[in-house]
């Protein structure tokens, strides 16, 4: 077979080529950018010292734990629009839950009951998209709406404004506290959390089964479904997921900050998509992994939907 003949289909492709035709090669090559810019721009104004180093890091860090989440659901083919608005509702009932002149409950009791809390919005949205058949888009959307508006009116008619404050005291005698507030090797707990569930997330998504319904409920929900995989669980779940990362972040902030507000989180949702996107993720799902690399970071179609129910169904 002559060269001319050869098909093109079947050359070997260069690692650069395969470098190139990565989607997360663009977020790479625009922090590099990024980074350089400030590094040279703002490079003795405290950007390239320790100090600078944590806050950014801190900032990437929470939006780092609602879009490891946000990146599952996608890679499934859904969206949750409403991750901003239950990091509000989750500070918020936190806050009130734990704050001495309304719940008075130990900080540990307020975050279970308000996770709980997010447990069950996250649960509302998967059963109500998979119920209509409507877009996710959609119904998260809504829910969006629904909970920023009963969040505002509820905090109103208990405490009369729009804030939850006066929680500096317990939270500096109370020792879980330490775990969303505290430091370790030098870096905020915030970013230990972020590569926590980062870790455990690709590690669900890259070698599971679990993972392996992932990506074929995003590829081609019908075709995992005719041969196993659960779909309908599996897309609940990772709306549930979401929640509690919201929950997460919400715990955090409060921790930090010591009092809550109706309009955290605001905007939220579009960051973490935009994170997603910008990682490899597909708006489309099927393809991505939750830090940009992955050797299963790959679109699955109809026959990879087969063959992801088809590994479950032979190990079992």
């Amino acid at each position: 077979m002559t060269a001319q003949s050869r098909d093109e289909r079947l050359q070997p492709i260069g690692l650069w080529q395969r470098l190139l035709l990565r989607p997360e090669l663009g977020s790479i090559a625009g922090l590099i950018v990024v980074f350089t810019f400030f590094a040279l721009m703002a490079g003795n104004s405290g950007f390239l010292t320790w100090a600078g180093t944590r806050n950014y890091l801190e900032v990437a860090a929470q939006l780092g734990i609602l879009a490891s989440a946000v990146a599952l659901l996608m890679i499934a083919g859904e969206f949750d629009l409403s991750v901003s608005s239950m990091i509000g509702v989750a500070a918020i009932s936190m806050a009130l839950l734990a704050h001495p002149d309304y719940g008075n409950l130990p900080l540990g009791l307020a975050i279970l009951l308000t996770l709980g809390l997010a447990l069950s919005v996250g649960y509302l949205n998967g059963y109500l998209v998979l119920r209509t058949g409507l877009p996710s888009f959609i119904v998260t959307l809504a829910m969006m709406f629904i909970l920023a508006g009963a969040n505002i009116g509820f905090t109103k008619l208990i405490t009369k404004l729009t804030i939850v404050s006066g929680l500096n005291e317990k939270i500096a005698q109370d020792p879980i506290a330490h775990l969303f507030t505290g430091t370790l090797l030098g870096l905020p707990a915030a970013v230990w959390w972020w590569l926590g569930v980062m870790g455990v997330l690709s590690f669900v998504l890259l070698r599971t089964p679990f993972g392996n319904w992932i990506f074929g409920a995003g590829g081609d929900a019908n075709a995992a479904r005719n041969v196993g995989v659960p779909v309908r669980r599996v897309k609940i779940t990772l709306f549930m997921l979401t929640a509690a990362a919201a929950t997460l972040l919400a715990t955090i902030q409060v921790m930090g900050l010591g009092s809550a507000n109706v309009l955290q989180g605001q905007g939220k949702e579009l960051e973490a998509i935009a994170a997603a996107v910008i990682g490899g993720c597909l708006l489309t799902g099927g393809y991505g992994s939750v830090i940009g690399l992955g050797d299963r970071g790959r679109h699955w179609g109809l026959d990879s939907g087969h063959r992801a129910a088809g590994h479950h169904l032979h190990q079992h």
